[in-house]
């Protein structure tokens, strides 16, 4: 099973991450499943890539540790693909999850740490 991390601190209010999350995470192509006030998830819609490349994106938001002014939060991204590549398509697709968030304009982002 291939699975990446990243946590992100951004400069943006708790109230007002989440709707902006899932339409970020919609405009990258996924399928928002569940949320709710400190979670969300989403994943690949089928029909381009094989069932065992599908991605799954969990983002858990921070409410503990969140400020007027800041919020944290962290993604995982996941597949049944086996990572025998670098490279592989879910490693691709969290890259560009990644990518996205820390490029939006809806927030400034202060710190990205991938694990």
């Amino acid at each position: 099973m291939a699975r990446y991390t990243c946590s992100f601190t951004i400069a943006l209010p708790i109230d007002h991450l989440q709707p902006l999350l899932l339409e970020l995470l919609q405009g990258c192509d996924l399928e928002i499943q569940y949320y709710n006030a400190d979670y969300i998830l989403a994943r690949e819609i089928p029909g381009n890539i094989s069932f065992s490349k599908l991605v799954k994106v969990e983002v858990f938001i921070d409410r503990s540790t969140a400020t007027e002014t800041e919020s944290r939060m962290s993604i995982v991204t996941k597949n049944e693909e086996l990572p025998l590549q670098l490279d592989n398509h879910c490693r691709q697709m969290f890259e560009f999850v990644k990518q996205e968030i820390e490029e939006s304009r809806h927030w400034h982002l202060i710190e990205s740490l991938a694990g």
